[in-house]
């Protein structure tokens, strides 16, 4: 959608100066024809994204599409039902922009326009489809794909967060457990080594982490910070991102499970965009997005532009050996028979619980991983001090 700056002339001669969002120069004459004016110049201008007061959240985004869809499907106007959303809403940045949405569609812009309008407080995806939906006049039910769409979303991201809390607990009980180790129990064994030579070489290597760490805590501290910061950065650099999302699709075993999440979340999307009468390729397009994997995003370029030049989706996708064969066989099946909604629906659904499948097995990969480690923290730390408390018993005796 690109944005118009237009000079035009209404039916009474009168010059009009303006600005209107289109697709091309066709469709802004277009646009212009259906006010009753007549476009005599036009510049194209660059788009300025709207910095978001709020960004909705995919529990929020159900919410919102389960409402609109049963309010049109009752005969309730879109603006009407706009504008009970807003008598309803609690939180002020959400409904400050609910209210300039229902501002912006009473006055003539349409849903898809006054939702772009709010630059990346929506997704991508809802807004396409809603576009969509207008298109083909079904928007009460393309609502109604949305809503479905992002609570199995929500309930995923939900799975994802319950089930990666207890590795989160225990990598900081683990984390707690070091410090006090190296802070308080190492120092209190290393007055027990009289003979610096008699000390073995773990306990020497232990005893100066120990000591290090007590005399110079916040050098350790920053580095941490410093550490979470060159992070942070690096996973904002295109080929450190496209490298990290790379390995996570190749990590043994683990690679396979995180690519059955993808798959789970690719599926629904697919389906819900071929349901709402999109071209196969804005399709695919939309899809890939909303996994957030530039390995995925840059393998899928050389897929849309195979498909835009006649091949398969089936053959093209599998040929990336990113989802399993399986799914590129269902595609392939859909396509042949003409049922291709209906068969990525149901395959959705069937790879709902193979993502439940592969969450579990995640994390239940993680939690003796965390506990091994831990132990064999503790294990090196018993290793360094025995000396000393064997020492300490021979002594006594």
């Amino acid at each position: 959608m690109a944005i118009f700056r237009y000079t035009a002339t209404d039916l009474g001669g009168k010059t009009v100066r303006g600005k209107e969002s289109a697709e091309d120069k066709n469709a802004l004459i277009e646009k212009l024809r259906d006010k009753g004016l007549f476009c005599t110049s036009f510049t194209e201008e660059t788009e300025k994204v709207q910095e978001a007061k709020v960004k909705f959240k995919t529990k929020d985004l159900s919410f919102i599409c389960r409402q609109i869809s049963t309010m049109l499907t009752s005969g309730i106007t879109l603006v009407k039902a706009l504008s009970i959303l807003v008598a309803q809403q609690e939180n002020k940045k959400m409904k400050a922009v609910l209210t300039e949405l229902y501002d912006d569609v009473q006055r003539g812009k349409s849903f898809s326009e006054a939702l772009q309008a709010q630059g990346n407080a929506f997704p991508n995806l809802f807004v396409s489809m809603v576009a969509a939906g207008e298109s083909s006049g079904n928007l009460d039910m393309i609502m109604q794909r949305l809503s479905s769409h992002y609570d199995k979303e929500n309930k995923t991201n939900n799975k994802i967060r319950s089930a990666m809390t207890y590795p989160m607990v225990l990598g900081a009980i683990m984390v707690i457990i070091v410090i006090a180790l190296f802070t308080f129990i190492i120092p209190t064994f290393a007055e027990m080594f009289t003979d610096p030579d008699e000390i073995p070489a773990l306990t020497k290597i232990m005893l100066a982490i120990s000591d290090s760490m007590t005399k110079y805590w916040f050098l350790y501290l920053g580095g941490v910070v410093g550490l979470v910061l060159v992070i942070r950065v690096l996973k904002k650099v295109p080929a450190c991102k496209l490298w990290w999302d790379k390995t996570k699709c190749r990590i043994p075993k683990a690679g396979k499970l995180i690519c059955t999440i993808y798959t789970s979340r690719f599926a629904h999307t697919m389906s819900s965009l071929f349901a709402s009468g999109m071209q196969m390729v804005e399709c695919i397009q939309k899809s890939e997005q909303v996994l957030g994997n530039s390995y995925i995003s840059k393998e899928f370029e050389t897929v849309i532009e195979n498909v835009k030049q006649g091949e398969s989706f089936s053959t093209a996708l599998g040929r990336t050996g990113i989802f399993d064969g399986i799914f590129t066989s269902v595609i392939y099946v859909g396509e042949e028979s003409g049922t291709l909604d209906d068969i990525l629906e149901k395959t959705a659904d069937y790879y709902d619980d193979e993502s439940d499948t592969a969450i579990n097995k995640l994390t239940g990969m993680l939690q003796p991983l965390m506990i091994l480690i831990m132990g064999v923290l503790v294990m090196l730390v018993l290793l360094a001090v025995y000396p000393a408390m064997y020492g300490a018993m021979g002594s006594l005796g």
